[in-house]
């Protein structure tokens, strides 16, 4: 079973790398706050197949309102900075800084969860931040409003999901994925006075697959989460660097040098022991980064744990 939930997950994730492609080839022609408005918009459907299936009883009125209204920014900011970032960087860049999101989450489930974490998982992080900082080299290139929201996508990322650990067994499922939903279609509704631009068919039909590509990309997740174990899966996202530099190399004429692949290893290897000693009990309670199921830069992605039944998981 662990075999098929790889493969599963494998592809999930070509077609969330996919996904990144048509998002990077819109982003050369329309603003990035438009493309998110529109694949939020054809997301609405979709999401709305999901919210309909949480069975449990209530109203939409939330538990935790100010972690809500948090976790929405977080997801109308990170999907929104995700696309600056692939207009405006190579794919394997934003995908570097990208997996420095479960590191992140270790640092921040600290204060917010209460989670114990060792001088092993600390110094595994301070590890993958080098890999970060050799990748982007900041003396030597300087920082570029790409890498700036690239930051952004991870931190949104990493502390929407701390969130979700510590408000997601109070809260309905349909809370969680409603409000980040409507949010983003309002803020990024409100931005069309400002950067909309007339939208061709092709392209309009290139949105819409965005939208597409991260739903169907998520329930390849939720399937693969259902068969294998979390320990075997969450490693497959750093296949996206593979299809970064297939895509790249073939579409935008991207070749990563050696040093961006050093760092890269390093933040790989880095997330990969934070996994590993999460996976093993070592000291870890919360287990955040296997928990987090979900890549959540899409607007057409949703909650894997909404149709695993398990309160609290992302």
């Amino acid at each position: 079973m662990n075999l098929k939930a790889t493969i599963l997950a494998l592809l999930a994730y070509a077609l969330f790398s996919t996904h990144d492609v048509v998002v990077k080839y819109l982003g050369a022609i329309y603003s990035p706050l438009q493309i998110v408005f529109f694949a939020s918009l054809f997301s609405f459907p979709l999401i709305t197949v999901m919210m309909v299936r949480d069975p449990s009883p209530g109203n939409l009125r939330p538990v935790h309102p100010w972690w809500v209204a948090l976790r929405s920014v977080c997801l109308v900011a990170a999907p929104t900075a995700a696309f600056f970032a692939f207009t405006m960087l190579p794919l394997a860049q934003v995908y570097a800084v990208i997996f420095s999101t479960p590191l992140l989450i270790t640092v921040l489930s600290i204060p917010i969860l209460g989670e114990r974490v060792g001088v092993w998982r600390l110094s595994a992080v301070l590890v993958g931040l080098v890999g970060v900082l050799i990748v982007v080299r900041p003396g030597v290139n300087g920082v570029s409003w790409g890498h700036a929201a690239a930051f952004v996508t991870a931190a949104g990322g990493a502390l929407q999901s701390v969130i979700v650990r510590k408000i997601g067994r109070d809260e309905r499922r349909v809370v969680l994925m409603l409000f980040p939903l409507l949010a983003s279609v309002v803020v990024m509704g409100i931005s069309m006075a400002f950067v909309y631009q007339p939208v061709s068919l092709p392209d309009l039909g290139a949105m819409a697959f965005v939208a597409l590509f991260g739903f169907t990309a998520t329930l390849l997740l939720v399937q693969a989460y259902t068969l294998g174990e979390a320990a075997m899966v969450a490693p497959m996202q750093y296949s996206q660097i593979i299809w970064a530099i297939i895509f790249g190399a073939l579409l935008f004429g991207e070749l990563p040098d050696s040093v961006t692949l050093a760092g890269v290893a390093l933040i790989v290897a880095s997330g990969l022991f934070i996994i590993v000693r999460e996976a093993t009990g070592g000291t870890s309670r919360q287990t955040p980064v296997l928990r987090t199921r979900t890549r959540g830069l899409s607007p057409g992605s949703f909650r894997v744990s909404q149709m695993l039944r398990r309160p609290g998981d992302e």
